[in-house]
C-alpha cells in the first residue's frame, strides 16, 4: 500500500511538471505573440517616421541644388545694383558718395586729421560704364585672362563702388601706396583699422578672401539701412558661393 501511494506521488510530480511547462511555454508564448503585435502596431509609424525624415533630408538636398543652381558671383565677386544719381553727392571735385555715408567719411577723415594722419580720397562711385572701361581696357593692356583680372579689379555690375558705399583711401605723406598692398605699412591704414569701424566702415577685401586680392585700400560704408540691404543680400549670395564650394 504503502508502495502504491508513493508510485502515484510520483505521478502526480510529473503531471504538475509537464503542466507548469506548458503554462511557461504558452505565457512564453504569449509574450512573444504581444511583442509581434506590439511591433507590427508600430510598423506603419516607423515607416511614417522615416518616410518624414527622407523627406527632411531630400529637401536639403534640393535646397542645396537651388543654392547651386542660383550662385550669381562671376570670378568671386558679387552682383550690385548701380545706385541712382539722385543719392549721390560730391565730397572733393571728382569723388561721388552715397548721401548715406558723406558725413561719416568726412567726420573720419577730419578726425584722422586731429590724430596726425591726413587721408585721401582716391576713388568713390563708379558707373557700370566706367567699371567696364576699368575691367576690359586694362584686361586687354595688360594681356590678362578674365580670372586673373578679376582677382585686382570686379567685372561690370558686380562692384562696390556702384552703390556709392565704398571708398578708396590713401596716405597723403605715401602716396607711392595708392592702390597697392603696401599701403598696410602706412600710419593711415593702421588707423583706419583701429578706428574705421567707429564710422561704419569695413574692409572689403581682406587677407583671407581666395578669389579677390587684398585690398587694404578698399572700406565699404555699413551704417545705413540701404548700405546693410545692399551688402545683406550680396553676403546672402557669398553664402551660396560658399555651400556650392562645399558640395563640389
Amino acid at each position: 500500500m504503502k508502495k502504491k501511494n508513493l508510485i502515484n506521488e510520483d505521478i502526480d510530480i510529473h503531471v504538475a511538471e509537464r503542466r507548469n511547462l506548458n503554462e511557461n511555454k504558452f505565457k512564453l508564448k504569449k509574450y512573444f505573440l504581444s511583442i509581434a503585435f506590439f511591433l507590427i502596431f508600430l510598423l506603419p509609424f516607423i515607416g511614417l517616421a522615416f518616410k518624414s525624415n527622407f523627406k527632411i533630408i531630400l529637401s536639403g538636398v534640393n535646397n542645396v541644388k537651388k543654392v547651386v543652381n542660383n550662385d550669381l558671383s562671376i570670378l568671386g565677386h558679387l552682383p550690385y545694383k548701380e545706385i541712382s544719381k539722385e543719392k549721390l553727392v560730391f565730397i572733393e571735385p571728382n569723388i561721388e558718395v552715397h548721401i548715406d555715408m558723406s558725413d561719416s567719411l568726412l567726420k573720419m577723415r577730419k578726425d584722422a586729421r586731429k590724430d596726425g594722419i591726413y587721408l585721401v580720397f582716391l576713388s568713390g562711385y563708379r558707373s557700370i560704364n566706367l567699371q567696364k572701361d576699368i575691367f576690359y581696357s586694362l584686361k586687354s593692356m595688360r594681356n590678362q585672362i578674365a580670372a586673373e583680372r578679376a582677382r585686382v579689379s570686379a567685372p561690370p555690375g558686380y562692384s562696390e563702388h556702384s552703390t556709392g558705399f565704398a571708398i578708396d583711401i590713401g596716405d597723403a605723406y605715401n602716396r607711392e601706396t595708392d592702390f597697392e598692398v603696401e599701403f598696410e605699412n602706412t600710419d593711415a591704414f593702421r588707423w583706419l583699422k583701429k578706428n574705421a569701424a567707429k564710422y561704419h566702415f569695413k574692409l572689403s577685401f581682406n587677407q583671407n578672401n581666395k578669389n579677390v586680392d587684398y585690398e587694404p585700400w578698399h572700406w565699404r560704408y555699413e551704417g545705413s539701412i540701404e548700405a546693410l540691404k545692399v551688402f545683406e543680400a550680396s553676403n546672402r549670395n557669398l553664402k551660396k558661393a560658399k555651400i556650392l564650394k562645399t558640395y563640389n
